[in-house]
């Protein structure tokens, strides 16, 4: 049973979390009133100020709280620096490379974890009697809070390096018509990636990306490993690999390119055949379930019913 005290300390943190938010949203709100009478000093416009939207919080402004709270913890030295590293890597991977990345989902991780155990608290008053059930309750949602962000940032990674995987063979194929037409790795690279930007976003962002380390870095060798590191699929790799045998011994990019393209279709091409032939067997089963006693309704249905009607005189 739930003592007094027990309460009291709940009703504290609760008071107390929410009291936060409150006044971190109305200091976004102030800072949006700030900003936009800095706008209209800068434009020199005498309308009165509005705050826009009904000065209500917009996403972007979500985003920069929680990457402020996770600032501030990452700050104060709790997280280690080998943790943050692989959390940037992994959203990365994600296809996440804002700067605020990091500190919003270290915050995101601790919000849940704290709010979700206070909203099963809420909700389960006086429905769970045994004490150690509510108690497991209350840790699984903790758990639950405290894991939620990972399995997101890792749905959104799979998703992301399958966009990839899917758009490399149309972006080897343009590759090897810029290799043709004269153009070197480096200037390839840049105009492919904007031009296959609009079909397989997520190709021409790493490719942009690429493109912009080439600019800042004289190692093309590590801006290679760079993407094949950044990514983690296999075929980039590859693609890596041949990349870099072509600029250290001088072999025809067009070609390998062409090659390596094939192969990437030949492999895809054996995947799907892959899960074709892997219907049948899936397809047994709701087979045995589903179709096969309708249809033995069908077939002798007609015979038990006058068998019935004969043994019945």
């Amino acid at each position: 049973m739930i003592t007094a005290y027990t309460l009291q300390i709940v009703t504290g943190i609760s008071v107390s979390f929410f009291g936060m938010g409150g006044l971190l949203i109305r200091r976004i709100r102030q800072d949006q009133r700030t900003n936009l009478r800095l706008q209209t000093l800068g434009t020199g416009s005498t309308r009165s100020i509005q705050p826009p939207d009904g000065s209500r919080p917009k996403p972007r402004d979500a985003i920069k709280l929680l990457s402020s709270v996770g600032q501030s913890i990452l700050n104060s030295g709790i997280v280690s620096g080998q943790t943050v590293s692989a959390v940037q890597a992994s959203l990365e991977g994600a296809g996440i490379r804002n700067r605020n990345a990091v500190g919003a989902f270290v915050a995101a991780k601790l919000m849940l974890a704290v709010g979700i155990p206070l909203i099963l608290f809420v909700l389960l008053h006086g429905s769970i009697q045994n004490p150690l059930m509510h108690n497991l309750t209350l840790a699984g949602g903790g758990v639950a809070g405290l894991l939620g962000p990972d399995y997101f940032v890792n749905s959104l990674r799979k998703r992301y390096q399958k966009s990839i995987s899917e758009g490399l063979p149309d972006t080897l194929d343009m590759l090897v018509m810029c290799a043709e037409s004269g153009l070197s790795l480096e200037p390839a690279i840049q105009r492919v990636g904007i031009e296959i930007h609009d079909a397989h976003p997520a190709v021409g962002n790493e490719l942009l990306l690429t493109a912009s380390e080439f600019q800042i870095s004289t190692d093309s060798h590590a801006v290679l490993d760079n993407l094949g590191e950044r990514t983690g699929i296999p075929e980039v790799r590859r693609v890596v690999a041949t990349l870099q045998q072509t600029l250290q011994y001088g072999t025809p990019l067009a070609e390998a390119l062409r090659l390596l393209s094939a192969e990437m279709r030949q492999d895809m091409l054996t995947k799907f055949e892959e899960k074709a032939a892997r219907l049948p067997v899936l397809l047994t089963m709701p087979m045995i379930l589903f179709i096969l006693p309708v249809l033995f309704m069908i077939v002798g249905g007609p015979a038990i019913l006058q068998a019935v009607r004969l043994f019945s005189k």
